[in-house]
């Protein structure tokens, strides 16, 4: 479109804007009826750890929406002349699965508590063993369980039970909704239905029957919404909230809200059968749409849905690019240390692609970026690790590539559960994420892991916030009856270029060997922590 096009189209609202809640930036992205991005705005922030729970401010939440907002419009602003005031839809995601607990008159009753906490152990596997559907700790349902078990004193009060998305929605319009790619991680859907599987609901308020709280699970949950529904308006608060300019109007409809595991899929145009995508950040997740149920109940595979509401396994690690970041940040202190400034995309570029230089199995060493705990692999809390023997091959080379590599390890543990139990079928992975800006590297790396062919589109820098923003756009320009991955394939991506790297047969035989010794590890590990419980020491 011309710069005069888009101009007319801002002004009478042919526009759909996305604001995704990631784990370490609020981003907000304006598309047109092309699906390009015209503007943007972001905010970074951080998780905490407070009294024992991952979480975020309050305050953050709404001042990081609102300041990724304002971006947004003074770039249309200054881009195009023109002061915001109507959209044609908007959308809302968020990191998917965490616990917000809200009473009647909307207030927080405990910090919201994300998908990072590991605190949800023993209610996991009671509600995983009573449902015979496995129940993950990052969950909803977890949360909501282990602090019926804990006796905590908020319970009583609780009236709403959603996700970080899911309490944005609200909100901006008071509809208590909720997508069903979103919903999957708060508890399990029935496929039939597209709603909560009404025997496991059942079931769960048989299990609390005796505590006597004054509500029902059902009665708690949102209602499920699939992707193309109309989740609600934008009411003169919500309005004012997300811009206290006063210059956006009320009445703009908005989309069911979503999780990052939704807005990656749609963001990649993976919402088809036998399709997957990838996403890297904090933690990282992949995601498969999957052509048969699975045969079994597995505690490292989340069943979930896309936002459409077909059955996806979900393979989801806690861990991934914080520990890569913080050693590239050390890195960045020695150059400053030494009188020089470094460009931190240069920095990253350049530390990576050292990696293609290294042994195909990292030289022998070994890591355990484990920031926080991971579900996978059995561990309970966060513990960086870094190890090399005296005859390992330590150097600049193998080091990075030994990191790159230990990022998707406990994915990969997930991973061959489906396609080596399972035999599921895939016919390639798209990713997206910042790993992936420096060209070539993670690809390569990710292909040797999965060993499937690995793609990334030019649209993958755009992230989830886009992807939302593509399902605010679908609700109001479908054609009648057209389906999510005939919008996505024929309108959206049909010209979109991408890059697909095939998998290296010295890169998959080096990541072998290197996933062969992690997981030797975690055997001694595991070893050493049951010869401490059996002496009596924690």
């Amino acid at each position: 479109m011309s710069h005069e096009e888009t101009r007319e189209a801002i002004a009478k609202g042919a526009t759909s804007l996305g604001i995704e809640f990631g784990s370490t930036r609020i981003k907000a992205v304006l598309i047109n009826e092309r699906f390009d991005t015209i503007a943007s705005g972001s905010y970074e922030w951080e998780n905490l750890l407070k009294d024992g729970y991952w979480t975020y401010n309050q305050e953050d939440i709404i001042a990081g929406m609102q300041t990724a907002y304002r971006e947004m419009k003074q770039d249309v602003e200054q881009k195009y002349g023109i002061t915001l005031q109507t959209i044609g839809s908007i959308g809302f995601s968020a990191m998917m699965h965490g616990y917000v607990a809200l009473d009647r008159t909307g207030e927080l009753l405990v910090p919201f508590r994300t998908w990072r906490n590991a605190t949800t152990g023993v209610a996991a596997k009671e509600l995983t063993n009573l449902l015979q559907f496995n129940i993950p700790e990052r969950w909803s349902i977890a949360h909501l369980y282990q602090a019926i078990l804990n006796e905590e004193e908020h319970l009583p009060r609780i009236d709403n039970l959603t996700t970080l998305a899911g309490y944005i929605h609200w909100l901006l319009t008071g509809n208590k909704a909720i997508g069903i790619g979103d919903a999957s991680g708060i508890f399990p859907i029935d496929e039939s239905t597209h709603n909560y599987h009404p025997t496991m609901i059942k079931q769960f308020d048989e299990l609390i029957a005796g505590q006597g709280y004054p509500w029902t699970l059902e009665e708690l949950l949102p209602k499920v919404y699939l992707a193309g529904e109309d989740a609600g308006t934008l009411t003169d608060a919500g309005a004012k909230l997300l811009d206290p300019a006063g210059d956006l109007q009320a009445g703009i409809p908005l989309c069911p809200p979503e999780g990052d595991a939704g807005t990656g899929m749609v963001a990649t145009n993976s919402v088809r059968k036998r399709t997957g995508n990838i996403s890297v950040g904090t933690s990282v997740f992949a995601m498969i749409v999957l052509e048969n149920e699975l045969s079994k109940v597995y505690p490292e595979i989340d069943m979930v849905t896309t936002p459409d509401g077909s059955p996806v396994g979900m393979v989801h690690a806690n861990n991934c690019s914080s520990d890569i970041n913080a050693w590239i940040g050390l890195f960045r202190e020695f150059s400053e240390a030494m009188g020089y400034e470094v460009d931190s995309g240069k920095l990253f570029s350049v530390l990576f692609n050292k990696a293609l230089e290294a042994d195909p199995d990292g030289g022998g060493l070994l890591s355990y970026g484990y920031y926080s705990g991971e579900n996978i692999t059995g561990i309970d809390k966060g513990r960086p690790l870094f190890v090399r023997s005296p005859e390992s091959r330590f150097n600049l080379a193998n080091f990075m590539r030994t990191h790159l590599f230990t990022a998707f390890g406990a994915l990969k543990i997930g991973m061959d559960i489906l396609t080596e139990k399972e035999h599921v079928a895939i016919d390639s992975i798209l990713a997206h994420g910042g790993l992936f800006k420096t060209p070539v590297v993670g690809q390569r790396i990710v292909a040797a892991a999965m060993n499937v062919p690995v793609s990334v589109m030019s649209t993958a820098g755009e992230g989830g916030a886009w992807g939302m923003a593509l399902l605010a756009s679908y609700m109001i320009n479908k054609g009648e009856q057209e389906s999510l991955d005939v919008f996505l394939e024929q309108k959206v991506f049909s010209d979109v270029a991408g890059e697909e790297v095939a998998p290296d047969p010295s890169d998959v035989k080096g990541f072998e060997s290197f996933i062969e010794r992690y997981r030797k590890g975690l055997a001694i590990e595991q070893a050493a922590v049951d010869h401490l419980v059996e002496n009596g020491r924690d």
